[in-house]
């Protein structure tokens, strides 16, 4: 086991001291000790993983590692026995060297409790040289991924691999598109291929239901077909996709609310401080209504989905925009507004295009690097885009959350003509349903930039969530699909040259609330037109 531990974090870009490899060892679980990996990562933004590094982060790092199942908690307890820490001693120091300041305000805050926050997913991704054959295993798992969910589907009866077609009427196989053409005809021809070989497709215009489906295939689809033919050539009689479904609307047994935005671009000469501050005294009870103060009191969680700076060297020319032009105190002016946010109110950031991190996905939680003084904040969570977290676990199960900022929706837009003609930059919740139709976030080769993985598509929807929140295209949009809750967020940063040139309109300054337990969602507007206190412009029943 030792070897293939390893060989899992070799892979990983991340290197282990003697303690740690046995303790990872001794779980004998690739991927437990694969998951260990990532919190780890994430909370430290270390590449070295060692005693002393899991002793520094202790209260970050255990309540993860408390989650397993009881075998794996012994193991737990006994390598925090052997490596002398204990966690008791810990929480005891941690109380003690509380300041005067903090005990009195969190008397002020009537001793809230914080909003409890697992963390499932949070890639991070390996910093090695990138060949031919890391983009193969790539799709090759992006494959498999997919095809275990379309196999699942009943609708795809007769299910056999591309080699194994004979020629009959009826059968199903799942592939991954590789080419559309479109005939003389006006007749749509797919070449699809699997882990066995390749087919040419048919869809006639004489089957209207499925050709005007078949005008949304996105090159690298994976999608389940049902068919008739021979190995020559196949007729497509329908085709679904992996899609995602909820049995459910997830509630939370207690009242609790939930916040999200998104593009704050603090640095930018277009960020709109006033109302951002507006939106931060709102929270400490500054301009509220009796309404509005009850609800504070039970608002637990502020997701902030991604590109929180504005940045330095994003684009051509950004210095003559920028009011901040060091990204350090950038994400100083950023930590400076967070640390005004009450401290029983968990905020989970993740990064952006914009941020100080790779612009290819999945990106990293910001690091200490340029985000030293983010790290300072005790109830910020800083995890990966894309991410998956759930809130409000407990006895039950709590929400589970996607986030994911949403480079790829541009391209989506661009390339599906119901999107395009339908201005979809204006309702970026129509871009969202054909990802989680797709069940991935970046379904094309070149429609967002990403790190080919060999381990596994991290951009694939392995586990369909509550909800899903999205930004980049700075306006609210709010629907559901499957059940799935969709939450494309607004912006803080007023309209741009660049916006002006591609005719977007912005609509800074609003946040969806989210009520946990009714799922009532309304939007608050925090906009120049709100004089005195923030209007609850839509209200919304999901």
């Amino acid at each position: 086991m030792t070897n293939n531990i390893l060989q899992l974090f070799i892979e990983k870009g991340f290197l282990l001291d003697k303690d740690v490899l046995e303790f990872l060892n001794a779980l004998d679980d690739g991927k437990v000790a694969g998951e260990i990996l990532d919190k780890i990562a994430v909370v430290s933004q270390k590449k070295m993983i060692t005693r002393q590094l899991i002793d520094e982060n202790i209260e970050k790092i255990k309540p993860i590692l408390f989650e397993l199942d009881s075998e794996k908690k012994k193991l737990v307890d006994k390598y925090f026995i052997n490596v002398n820490i204990s966690v008791e001693v810990k929480k005891e120091r941690f109380i003690d060297d509380l300041k005067i300041e903090d005990i009195q305000k969190n008397s002020f805050e009537d001793n809230k409790s914080r909003g409890s926050v697992k963390i499932i997913s949070s890639s991070i991704g390996a910093c090695k040289r990138i060949e031919v054959k890391d983009f193969v295993k790539h799709f090759r798992n992006r494959y498999l991924s997919l095809k275990k969910i379309l196999q699942e589907r009943p609708e795809l009866d007769s299910l056999m691999s591309i080699d194994k077609i004979s020629g009959g009427r009826n059968f199903s196989i799942i592939g991954i598109v590789s080419n559309k053409t479109v005939t003389k005809n006006g007749n749509i021809i797919l070449e699809v291929e699997d882990l066995t070989g390749k087919a040419k497709l048919l869809i006639s215009q004489n089957k209207e239901e499925v050709f005007a489906k078949s005008k949304e295939i996105l090159l690298d689809d994976v999608i389940g077909f049902k068919c008739s033919g021979d190995s020559n050539f196949l007729f497509v009689n329908d085709f679904f996709y992996p899609d995602c479904f909820l049995k459910e609307k997830k509630r939370l047994s207690q009242e609790v609310y939930a916040l999200f935005i998104s593009d704050i671009h603090v640095g930018s000469n277009k960020f709109l401080a006033n109302n951002f501050s507006k939106f931060i005294d709102w929270l400490n009870g500054v301009g509220c209504d009796a309404k509005q103060k009850e609800m504070l009191k039970k608002i637990r969680y502020l997701f902030v989905v991604g590109d929180t700076i504005d940045g330095v060297g994003v684009y051509p020319g950004q210095e003559k925009e920028l009011a901040i032009k060091d990204i350090k105190k950038q994400y100083e002016l950023l930590a400076a507004y967070y640390k005004k946010i009450p401290s029983y109110i968990s905020i989970i950031q993740c990064a952006g295009q914009h941020d100080a991190v790779r612009v290819a996905e999945p990106q990293p939680p910001v690091g200490e690097d340029f985000g030293a003084c983010l790290h300072e904040i005790d109830n910020l969570y800083l995890v990966s885009n894309p991410s998956f977290v759930e809130i409000g676990g407990g006895e039950s199960e709590g929400f589970k959350i996607l986030l994911y900022h949403g480079a790829s929706m541009h391209g989506v837009i661009s390339e599906i003509e119901e999107l395009r003609l339908g201005k979809a930059h204006a309702h970026p919740a129509q871009v969202i349903k054909h990802l989680l139709l797709r069940r991935h976030l970046g379904p094309t080769h070149g429609i967002t930039t990403y790190i080919p993985n060999s381990v596994a598509d991290p951009l694939v929807i392995e586990h369909v969530p509550d909800i899903i929140t999205t930004g980049d295209l700075h306006r609210t949009d709010i629907d559901v699909y499957n059940n799935v809750l969709i939450i494309a967020n607004s912006c803080w940063q007023s309209i741009t040259a660049f916006e002006e040139k591609v005719g977007n309109e912005p609509d800074p300054c609003k946040v969806p609330v989210l009520n946990l337990k009714t799922r009532a969602l309304k939007i608050l507007d925090f906009s120049d037109e709100q004089e005195d206190e923030p209007e609850d412009k839509i209200l919304y029943g999901s």
